[in-house]
């Protein structure tokens, strides 16, 4: 099972390689991939009398989120479905795509990698790895819904559709979680097999989850994004909205109705709400005119028939349930095709415009009426076997009180007389005469479809009808997931063709009489009948809730960000300050015991701390005030040394004189003080949000500190590091091992923040390395080769092309000494940081005020020369060597970011250990060097540009082109 979903992931990875070389015929070499994933489950189809196969993999033990999968008969049933249909759609793509295009190529892999996130869906055994696949499934289904993503309506229906299905999956993430941390397993077969007791906790989980299906199904309240979805290619909706997603949430009500189908709460929603949808869903099919909308009320309608069939509990009812999910994916899907052949080949969905249709494509009509005698429920198709044995099972059903059993059935009775309505009327819609001699212009200058083009539909029509007549075969593959819910004392319903006389076959011929009465009542009166439009419309709601979300936001935002930076500032610090003292204030409090100062060293630099700090408030020179506020950081890595942190003391020092470099490339920009009309004076209302913001910190910190009651983390920190780590210094180990994930989002965050920057400084081009030294270059600068002045020997390449008067011959030979000595440094902090003072963070600081130093000395041109290379170039391949170290280690079957030892010996060097977290940390180097690289580029080079001459892009690669016009 694992081999395939890889195998189909694989796929889906050169599914675009190979839709470029072969074009629209490559859908044929994807369709494939998932026929050969059928094969797979065909030929290991589970046996009825042994434990079903299982197969887990180790991913992230500590959260019980192995990958462990189960095949059993309900998994199977849905993997033919979903490797099934999905073969017959990539083939009926091939004809349906005219053209190829870059985004065709990308639908075809787009396809194959849903088709693998659908079998991993109904196989994984682990609730937590089941809702990885869920969120695939949602976030594929949004790429695929908005395909032609030029178009508002694909945009919207693709946003809407991810909205109202990932609310609904996080919904059902908190109750996977409650019902994982109250049973304390995460496993399906552990679930079922020892359902927890009833009670409000269980009641609350087991809602949560249902939500999560239902809004994945499209029953009601969350069904409009259904129809609205219809905005995809026709291929997406036969696979995803006939056969594949909308049936994630059915299979998740089967999966888990034999250990919940009892709960009150069950009931109302599986069961209330799925016989309110097949009715609402049928009755708004019936307003429509497009064949495709006209389909798509039709499955939601399905849906909700299927939702109570799979969530009564009952092992005949089920028996229906399993044979109306096949049938439906067999109809539906084949129905939606057909509408695509009509589209592709007229031009219309609208019925208004399509007359005399079957005349002219006759095959085509056939294919049709084949699947609508199947959705409609009539004899000798798969539908009639499964809505008669849904009748019977479910009238005497003993899940239910036979009121309440008997009052289910016969609103399933409504719904289904509405469904062979608006079969009805999609058959007569695209195929009739509707009273006409001549075709429409629309049927009359249409091109007839392949053989190609008709035969995916075909296959499924023609299996429709044939699966009847083997029933009892199919019957004898779902009875072993029916024999796990209870039968209540009746025989387990068993699929025939022929039931005899009773009340299903009554049932029957009431739906066939009363669904063409029906037809032909609204056909007369319908511009009665349908004149108002329905009182509530759900995509209404929708779009009001998003309106009261803009307006509540747009309140918010003009009340608290009134374009003020020191109101904005006050806002965010005071609600900081109050937030933490009231939840402390009503909270419990420990005895403070607060320490004093240990050496009087640590009381002078204090001492030093204050006064800097109150000194910058007084100071109206920008750089003094830049400067004092500097001394109080090195006066906190002071503090850090003096308390045995010399790893945090390294980092202070170093973020502390590239943060001052920061601010000295800005301020140069800026007049050395503030002018006398900007001049504030003193403020009582910032001190005092100053003062108490300081405050509320060491408060904190103190009864933080007080409250602790175990042991501290630090006592084992350090073995702790050695062990699993693979390291001495518990501090790198702590970054790049045991809380790597956090340091990979902050870098990230930083790669973020550095981009955003640049971007706004270099505005209509972002990217670029710094200007290298060109012979356009040193012409601009004045600069004779011929001259034997130029022939002289320079400390630094760069500082030629610099105004003498900016040139300091003392800093360019100082540096000339000092940046190899730093660029060791900083390579051997990289090296030696997993076992002593160092590591990624601080070597990339280093290196980074060596580029500085040669920056200040040399300018942009010695910038260029010292690192050649574009910033966004090393931030990417720091980001790139970061996440492929964190990953690696799950292809080796241990979890993400785990370390590994690897033990080298050299014949000069000896034994080495090299620890795998050391890549990790070299994509953390990577990426400081290049954020120094890229303030440099921009609040530096590029300042520098701006003082020359007026310019509107960003650096180009060859300074040339930077010649002053």
């Amino acid at each position: 099972m694992i081999v395939v979903m890889i195998a189909l992931a694989i796929g889906a990875l050169v599914s675009p390689p190979i839709m470029k070389a072969c074009g629209t015929r490559g859908f044929y070499v994807l369709a494939l991939m998932p026929a050969a994933a059928l094969v797979w489950v065909v030929v290991n189809w589970p046996d009825a009398d042994a434990e079903p196969s299982t197969e887990s993999v180790s991913w992230v033990p500590s959260l019980q989120m192995n990958i462990d999968v189960r095949f059993d008969t309900l998994s199977a049933v849905l993997s033919v479905l979903i490797l099934g249909v999905g073969s017959l759609v990539l083939v009926y793509c091939a004809n349906y795509f005219d053209i190829m295009r870059r985004r065709v190529a990308t639908f075809g892999a787009e396809i194959v990698a849903f088709a693998g996130a659908m079998f991993g869906l109904v196989v994984s055994d682990n609730m937590l790895v089941l809702y990885v696949f869920w969120e695939a499934t949602t976030v594929l289904s949004f790429m695929l819904v908005g395909f032609n993503m030029v178009r508002a309506t694909s945009r919207r229906a693709a946003t809407q559709a991810l909205l109202v299905t990932t609310f609904g999956g996080l919904a059902m993430l908190v109750g996977i979680i409650m019902l994982g941390e109250r049973t304390g397993s995460y496993l399906l077969s552990d679930l079922i097999a020892n359902p927890p007791g009833g009670g409000v906790y269980i009641d609350i989980a087991v809602i949560l989850i249902l939500v999560g299906a239902l809004s994945k199904s499209a029953i009601v309240p969350f069904h409009f994004w259904l129809p609205g979805a219809m905005a995809a290619p026709t291929p997406v909706s036969a696979y995803l909205h006939a056969a594949a997603m909308v049936k994630a949430g059915i299979y998740l009500v089967a999966r888990l109705a034999p250990a919940f189908a009892g709960l009150l709460s069950w009931q109302i929603l599986v069961l209330g709400l799925g016989a309110v949808t097949m009715v609402l869903g049928g009755w708004r099919s019936l307003r429509e005119r497009d064949l495709k909308l006209i389909l798509a009320f039709g499955t939601v309608s399905q849906l909700g028939f299927m939702m109570v069939l799979v969530g009564v509990g009952d092992a005949g009812v089920s028996m229906a349930g399993l044979a109306m999910v096949v049938a439906h994916a067999m109809f539906k899907a084949c129905l939606f095709m057909v509408v695509g052949i009509i589209d592709h080949s007229t031009g219309t969905r609208d019925i208004r415009l399509l007359a005399r249709l079957g005349h002219r494509l006759p095959v085509l009509a056939t294919i049709a009426a084949l699947a609508g005698a199947s959705m409609a429920g009539l004899p000798f198709t798969f539908g009639f076997i499964g809505k008669e044995s849904a009748f019977g099972t479910l009238w005497d059903t003993g899940a239910l009180d036979p009121t309440v059993a008997h009052l289910v059935d016969i609103v399933l009775l409504i719904g289904s007389i509405i469904t062979f309505a608006y079969t009805t009327r999609f058959l007569w819609g695209a195929f009739g005469r509707k009273v006409r001699r001549l075709p429409t212009r629309a049927v009359a200058t249409l091109h007839p479809p392949s053989v190609a083009f008709l035969a995916p539909p075909a296959v499924l029509a023609v299996l429709g009808v044939a699966s009847s007549f083997v029933a009892p075969w199919i019957g004898d593959l779902f009875e072993p997931y029916a024999t796990t819910l209870p039968a209540f004392g009746h025989p387990i319903e068993h699929l025939a063709l022929w039931h005899g006389f009773g009340l299903p076959l009554l049932f029957s011929a009431i739906v066939v009489v009363a669904g063409a009465a029906l037809f032909l009542f609204l056909r007369a009166r319908r511009r009665r009948v349908f004149k108002n439009p329905p009182p509530l419309n759900a995509d209404r709601v929708y779009d009001a809730t998003l309106r009261l979300a803009d307006t509540a936001s747009l309140w918010v935002t003009r009340n608290t960000q009134r374009g003020s930076l020191p109101i904005t500032q006050a806002v965010i610090l005071s609600t900081a300050v109050a937030l933490p003292l009231i939840a402390l204030a009503l909270g419990n409090r420990n005895t403070l015991s607060v320490r004093g100062f240990d050496t009087p060293e640590q009381l002078i630099v204090g001492i030093i701390m204050i006064a800097t700090a109150l000194a910058t408030t007084m100071m109206r020179n920008r750089l003094a005030s830049v400067l004092l506020v500097g001394l109080t950081g090195y006066g906190c890595g002071a503090l850090f040394a003096m308390y045995g942190a010399p790893d945090l003391a390294l980092t202070q020092f170093l973020v502390e004189s590239v943060t001052l470099v920061v601010f000295v490339l800005v301020l140069r920009k800026l007049p050395s003080e503030a002018a006398a009309k900007h001049a504030t004076g003193f403020r009582i209302g910032r001190a005092l949000i100053g003062l108490t913001f300081g405050a509320m910190l060491v408060l904190v910190g103190l009864f933080a500190a007080a409250a602790r009651s175990t042991e501290p983390l630090q006592v084992r920190l350090g073995d702790a590091a050695y062990q699993f780590g693979h390291g001495s210094n518990a501090v790198n180990v702590l970054l790049v091992d045991i809380r790597a994930w956090d340091t990979l989002g902050e870098v990230s965050v930083l790669i973020v923040a550095a981009t955003g920057v640049a971007s706004m400084v270099f505005r209509s081009r972002r990217f670029g390395a710094a200007p290298r030294i060109t012979d356009a270059a040193r012409l601009q600068a004045g600069i004779d080769d011929d001259d034997p002045v130029s022939e002289r020997t320079t400390w630094l390449v760069g500082s030629e092309l610099r105004d003498p008067r900016h040139r300091t011959l003392v800093l360019e030979a100082t540096t000339r000494v000092v940046f190899p000595t730093l660029v060791i440094l900083s390579l051997y902090l990289f090296f030696a940081g997993h076992n002593a003072p160092g590591g990624g963070f601080a070597g990339g600081l280093v290196m980074g005020l060596a580029l500085v130093l040669r920056y200040l000395a040399g300018g942009r041109y010695e910038l260029g020369e010292a690192l050649p290379v574009e910033a966004g170039t090393i931030l990417g391949a720091g980001l790139f060597v970061s996440a492929t170290t964190a990953v690696s280690s799950l292809f080796l079957g241990a979890p993400a970011l785990s370390s590994a030892v690897i033990d080298v010996h050299l014949p000069v060097f000896g034994d080495i250990h090299i620890v795998t977290a050391m890549f990790f940390d070299l994509g953390v180097y990577l990426i400081v060097v290049g954020l120094v690289l890229d303030v440099l580029r921009s609040l530096g080079a590029r300042l520098e540009v701006a003082d020359d001459a007026p310019i509107t892009g960003g650096f180009p690669a060859q300074s040339q082109q930077e010649v002053h016009k």
